[in-house]
C-alpha cells in the first residue's frame, strides 16, 4: 500500500509515491511554460499541463513496484480556471492570477459591495488576480467558449475530475475564485447571483481529503494504476504544503519558495475578520477542519530565474549546477543595493498593472553575485511590513518552515533569517507539497488516524537557520529604505509602462 501526491505549480508538476511509514519511493517532475497570446497576458496550454501530469504519474506509478497506490490526492496553484466539458473534454487555456485581464471585474465588486461588504463573504482583497474576474472576461470576449463549457474547475478538482471522479471544488481553492461564502463553507448565491453564474458549473464544495470517488479503470490502465485508487480532495497549494512541513495546529508558519513566494501563516478563526482586513490579510480554509490560513505572497523565484537566464544562460545550458556556482558568488554581508521586485505586477496585497521592477544603486564595481543577492533581499523586504501585521493580529511567525525549490539554497533562507529576524527551518525534504497531498489522501483514506500521526512520519527536520543580530539590524534599515521606494518611483514607472503600451 502506497500513497501518491501531486502537486501542479506555476512552473512545473511533481509526483512521488510514499509508503505508509511516509518514505518516498519516487518521485517525478515536469516543467512547462506560460505562454503568452498577446502583451502582459499569459495562460498555460491546458493540454500541455494535463498531459504533463499524467506523465509523473506514470513515471511513479511504474517505481511504486510491490507497493501499489491505494489513494492520491491533488495540490495545485490556486486562481487558474479550466474550461472543460462534462464528457471530460478540456476546452481552452487556463488563465493564472498574474494575467491582468477582468480588472475592472474587480472594481465593480468594489463598487457594488464595498470592499468590507464583500469580506464578510468572502475574506479576500479584492482584486484581477482571481478566478472569478477572468471568468467573466471570457463571458465577455469569448463567449462561445464560454458556452460550449459545462464546468470551470481549479487545478486540483480539474485532475480528479479528468481521472473519473464526479465534479467537485475543495473549500480552500473555492475561496480563491471570489464566489465562496467562507462560513457557509458553500458558494455563496449572492455572489453568484451579482455574477449571473450557475453553482453547477464549478462542483459540489467538498473539505480537503474527503473521498471523492475513484480513478476510472481506462485512466488507471493508461496511467499504470491499480483498479480501485481512491481520490481525495486536495487544496490550494500552500495548504497541503502547510501540512507537508508539519503546520498543523495554530501558531505555525511556512514559506514556500517556489516561483512565487508564500508566507502561510496558520491559525484559528479570528473573533473579528475585520480586524484581518485592516491589516490586509485574507483568510482560507486550510485542509485540515477548525484551521485556517492566510496568504502573503508575491514573484520570488520566478526573479532568480530570470537573473539566471539573462546573467548565466550560457553555464545554465552547460553541465554542473548553475546555482550552486552561482550562490558561490554571493557576498557574506548584506548588499548596498535596493531591489523593487515587481518584475510582473506583484500580486498581493494590491495588484499593481502598471508598477514595474528597479535595481538601485549599481556601481560599475558592482558584481554579478550582488546584484543576485539583493534581488533575494529584495523579494524578502517585500513582506517584512506584513509580517508586522501578522504579529499585531497576534498570528505567531517566531519561526517558518521552509519548502520549494528555494529552501534548497542555504544563502536564501540566512537572507529570510537575517531580514525576519526569526529561525527558518529547513526540512529533510524541501517538497512539503506532494508530501501534504499525500498525507492528506492517507489521512481521507483511514490510513493515518490524525494529522500528527502522519507528521510523525514524514516530516523530518534537517537545518535550523538563526538569524544574526548584527546583519539584522542592517537589514532593518534597509527595509526602511525599501518601504520608500515604491511610491518614491511609482510615477516614473507608470509612465514608463504608458508609453511601453502605446508603442513608444
Amino acid at each position: 500500500m502506497s500513497l501518491l501526491g501531486i502537486d501542479i505549480g506555476t512552473s512545473q508538476c511533481k509526483a512521488s509515491v510514499f509508503t505508509a511509514e511516509g518514505r518516498s519511493l519516487a518521485f517525478a517532475t515536469r516543467e512547462y511554460r506560460m505562454r503568452h497570446p498577446a502583451p502582459a497576458w499569459s495562460e498555460f496550454d491546458a493540454h500541455d499541463v494535463w498531459g504533463k501530469v499524467r506523465e509523473t504519474i506514470r513515471e511513479v506509478a511504474a517505481a511504486a513496484g510491490r507497493d501499489p497506490v491505494t489513494a492520491l490526492c491533488v495540490s495545485a496553484m490556486g486562481e487558474a480556471l479550466v474550461p472543460v466539458s462534462r464528457r471530460r473534454e478540456i476546452l481552452g487555456a487556463s488563465i493564472p492570477s498574474s494575467d491582468p485581464r477582468g480588472a475592472e471585474v474587480a472594481e465593480a465588486l468594489r463598487r457594488d459591495f464595498g470592499q468590507e461588504a464583500f469580506y464578510r463573504i468572502n475574506p479576500n482583497i479584492l482584486g484581477p488576480q482571481y478566478a472569478l474576474p477572468k471568468l467573466l472576461w471570457l463571458r465577455e470576449h469569448e463567449p462561445e467558449l464560454f458556452a460550449r463549457a459545462d464546468l470551470f474547475l481549479l487545478w486540483s478538482d480539474l485532475v480528479n475530475f479528468m481521472l473519473g471522479c464526479e465534479p467537485t471544488c475543495n473549500n480552500s481553492h473555492a475561496n480563491r475564485t471570489l464566489l465562496f461564502d467562507l462560513d457557509a463553507n458553500d458558494w455563496s448565491d449572492r455572489l453568484l447571483a451579482w455574477a449571473g453564474l450557475e453553482r453547477s458549473r464549478f462542483g459540489r464544495v467538498v473539505s480537503g481529503g474527503a473521498v471523492v470517488g475513484t480513478v476510472a479503470g481506462p485512466v488507471a490502465a493508461d496511467l499504470g494504476l491499480p483498479n480501485g485508487v481512491q481520490v481525495a480532495a486536495g487544496g490550494h497549494d500552500q495548504c497541503p504544503n502547510a501540512l507537508g512541513c508539519g503546520c498543523i495546529a495554530a501558531g505555525k508558519a511556512v514559506c514556500g519558495i517556489g516561483t512565487y513566494e508564500c508566507l502561510t501563516p496558520v491559525f484559528a478563526k479570528p473573533r473579528d475578520p475585520l480586524a484581518m482586513l485592516r491589516e490586509q490579510l485574507n483568510i482560507e480554509h486550510h485542509v485540515l477542519p477548525g484551521l485556517y490560513v492566510s496568504f502573503l505572497f508575491n514573484h520570488s523565484g520566478s526573479l532568480v530565474r530570470w537573473f539566471r537566464d539573462t546573467f548565466a544562460a550560457a553555464e545554465a545550458a552547460g553541465a554542473g549546477d548553475v546555482y550552486a556556482r552561482l550562490n558561490a558568488e554571493l557576498p557574506l554581508e548584506p548588499t548596498r543595493l535596493l531591489v523593487l521586485p515587481h518584475f510582473d505586477p506583484p500580486l498581493w496585497p494590491a495588484y499593481l498593472p502598471d508598477s514595474a521592477g528597479a535595481i538601485l544603486g549599481l556601481k560599475s564595481s558592482t558584481t554579478r553575485g550582488e546584484i543576485l543577492k539583493a534581488i533575494m533581499e529584495g523579494a524578502t523586504y517585500y513582506f517584512v511590513d506584513s509580517i508586522e501585521a501578522l504579529r499585531r493580529m497576534g498570528i505567531d511567525t517566531t519561526e517558518f518552515v521552509a519548502s520549494g525549490g528555494g529552501a534548497r539554497s542555504d544563502a536564501w533562507l540566512q537572507i529570510k533569517a537575517d531580514i525576519f529576524g526569526v529561525p527558518f527551518v529547513r526540512l529533510s525534504g524541501s517538497e512539503g507539497g506532494v508530501a501534504g497531498a499525500a498525507m492528506l489522501a492517507g489521512l481521507g483514506t483511514g490510513v493515518y488516524h490524525t494529522p500528527a500521526e502522519a507528521v510523525d512520519l514524514y516530516v523530518r527536520r534537517d537545518r535550523v537557520f538563526d538569524p544574526d543580530a548584527r546583519r539584522h539590524a542592517i537589514y532593518r534599515e534597509n527595509a526602511a529604505l525599501f518601504r520608500q521606494v515604491n511610491p518614491a518611483l511609482a510615477p516614473i514607472l507608470g509612465s514608463l509602462a504608458a508609453r511601453r503600451e502605446a508603442g513608444l
